[in-house]
């Protein structure tokens, strides 16, 4: 299993000395897309690009991919 990790992101958040709500406005998306984020649930790529466009970075910026298997693989 596959899951997202938008850990990255929050972690740039506060070296930027954003809030949640900062993000909402700056990226111009719904309070409905950070909800999504801060649960780690999928969100459209549009809403990646436009975070990525306000914060000025790259994807690898804000999120990773972690896979259950190396979760499993770490823990032993």
């Amino acid at each position: 299993m596959v899951r997202i990790s938008y850990k990255k992101l929050w972690k740039l958040l506060i070296d930027k000395d954003m809030r949640k709500l900062d993000l909402q406005r700056v990226a111009g998306i719904s309070s409905t897309s950070v909800a999504k984020l801060a649960k780690g649930e999928n969100v459209n790529t549009d809403i990646l690009v436009k975070i990525c466009k306000a914060l000025e970075c790259d994807t690898s910026d804000i999120m990773e991919i972690e896979s259950a298997s190396r979760e499993v693989h770490e823990n032993v």
